[in-house]
């Protein structure tokens, strides 16, 4: 059973347990999540004892107070264990930034295309800047265009989150993907573990040509041992 915290410690988060709990009575919950009713706080204190658990205070705003019937150590390392997955699970939005000029000819345009559908692919939000120099600063238009254009060659994998707009000498425009973070990183693991699945396949396939390989030989070797050992008792033969 929990150990009881000593007078004077600090004010903690953790719900109040055991003899900490001061109150004349409570609404007792049994470690299965069975009802007891409202009981009296020493015969709570004495249910838990006699069950070798801790009288753990989960709602001390109710009237009276909600308390249960639990092991206290063993739920605060499931919940940190709990917690420590939902970490892991827990996936980040990153945001990409891709940055072309208004006259960027259809090499670089492509490429710079091909970079930002493979963002989107891998669930991130990418962040297209059009970056004006000189007169071009007096051809918003040329921007906009261009940024149309982008949105309507990647429509297949994100879509306009924020409109274009100028901001200073830039005029940018934010993409979201339409897959999510999440399902995008799944969908990536999958294709890895077919591709590996696939490479040991063809890896076992190669051992399985091998050995039939040289079960040929052997066979056309024993073939040519017989025909000879025949032609050698035809010509002692005759």
């Amino acid at each position: 059973m929990h150990e009881e915290a000593t007078r004077g410690e600090p004010i903690s988060a953790e719900p109040r347990i055991n003899e900490r709990i001061r109150v004349p009575e409570v609404r007792l919950v049994g470690p299965n999540g069975e009802q007891v009713g409202i009981v009296r706080i020493e015969d709570a204190l004495r249910l838990a004892a006699e069950a070798d658990l801790d009288l753990v205070e989960v709602a001390p705003m109710s009237k009276p107070p909600v308390c249960k019937l639990m092991d206290y150590g063993k739920f605060k390392y499931e919940s940190a264990l709990k917690a420590r997955e939902d970490r892991k699970k827990q996936v980040n939005t990153v945001i990409k930034e891709m940055k072309l000029r208004p006259k960027i000819d259809a090499h670089d345009y492509e490429t710079k295309k091909g970079h930002v559908v493979r963002f989107l692919k891998a669930g991130d939000k990418v962040k297209i800047t059009i970056m004006f120099r000189g007169r071009e600063q007096s051809r918003p238009e040329l921007g906009f265009r261009l940024l149309k254009k982008l949105a309507e060659d990647v429509v297949d994998y994100g879509f306009v989150e924020y409109s274009p707009k100028q901001d200073g000498r830039n005029m940018i425009m934010v993409l979201g993907p339409t897959k999510k973070k999440a399902d995008a990183m799944a969908e990536a693991q999958a294709e890895k573990d077919a591709a590996k699945a696939r490479r040991v396949a063809g890896d076992r396939g190669e051992d399985v040509l091998e050995e039939v390989e040289v079960d040929e030989v052997e066979e056309t070797a024993a073939e040519i041992v017989a025909t000879e050992a025949v032609e050698s008792v035809e010509a002692a033969e005759a």
